[in-house]
């Protein structure tokens, strides 16, 4: 298939649903395309979607074009098992997608005009529940209800937080949530003392909570931060590694305050450059 001109989206388009049916074809499609089902597939999706947040936090537009392309591909397969399956097609996804972005914003294709940012949230959120009554689906039981198990935990707890918020449930200000989170590495460490680990465990996750919490006070996404430190402990540590290679040496030549020296080294220069 020779590519189209790239200012030209639906062909583009129409040449991926091309090859994703050429890939799930029985008898010359690709072997593992064809042993693929949405439970298998599904990590791969979720995984995209951090690696389209990863190149936005880097802000390399380059990445991010490449990774959105990894995750159209996710919708396309997921949509192509289910035509096969005779459920839905890839254009029902786009229909579907298209009529809930105008159904939830009559304040931009209907009458509802000149809302404030605050009153296009609440309208979203009326609509999404009359959604949900028109399809039959119970109506929240809870002020919590809507949010979603499967998402990460810190996300989730994030989101919990803020729900419980809007109807006044939540700290004052950050400075209250920063106590009360010493508090609870009081807690861990008398946990760990007791040597049990269910009590460590709770205590454990009642601090990432509450952690979590104060991303959300300070206008951050926890996930993001939590992200953003592995980042920044994989690039001192291999810092660290990249030292000593250059004195001929590796991790086992030597110790610990050797790699604490070196651990700094790097924070320094970090904070230099």
């Amino acid at each position: 298939m020779d590519a189209p001109d790239s200012l030209d989206p639906s062909r583009a388009l129409e040449r991926l649903l091309g090859i994703m049916a050429a890939l799930r074809t029985p008898g010359t499609g690709c072997p593992w395309d064809l042993e693929q089902t949405f439970s298998t597939v599904a990590p791969y999706t979720i995984e995209e979607a951090y690696e389209v947040a990863d190149a936005i936090r880097r802000e390399n537009l380059a990445d991010l074009r490449d990774e959105l392309g990894d995750l159209l591909l996710q919708v396309i397969f997921h949509a192509r098992m289910a035509e096969e399956a005779g459920a839905f097609a890839f254009g029902d996804v786009v229909t579907a997608i298209s009529e809930k972005l105008v159904r939830r914003h009559p304040h931009v294709f209907a009458n509802s005009r000149d809302l404030s940012p605050e009153a296009v949230k609440r309208l979203w959120e009326q609509i999404k529940r009359d959604e949900r009554v028109a399809r039959g689906a119970a109506a929240p039981a809870g002020q919590l209800d809507g949010v979603p198990v499967a998402l990460p935990a810190l996300t989730r707890a994030e989101k919990l937080t803020r729900k419980a918020a809007a109807i006044g449930f939540d700290w004052p200000d950050a400075d209250q949530v920063v106590a009360k989170i010493r508090e609870e590495v009081d807690e861990v460490a008398d946990a760990l003392a007791s040597g049990s680990r269910e009590a460590i465990e709770d205590e454990l996750g009642d601090l990432l909570f509450a952690v979590a919490n104060l991303a959300r006070h300070a206008g951050l996404d926890a996930e993001a931060a939590a992200r953003r430190a592995n980042a920044k402990f994989e690039r001192r540590f291999r810092a660290i590694e990249a030292a000593l290679a250059g004195q001929g040496r590796s991790l086992d030549d030597t110790n610990l305050d050797e790699m604490e020296r070196l651990w700094a080294e790097a924070k320094r220069a970090e904070r230099c450059a």
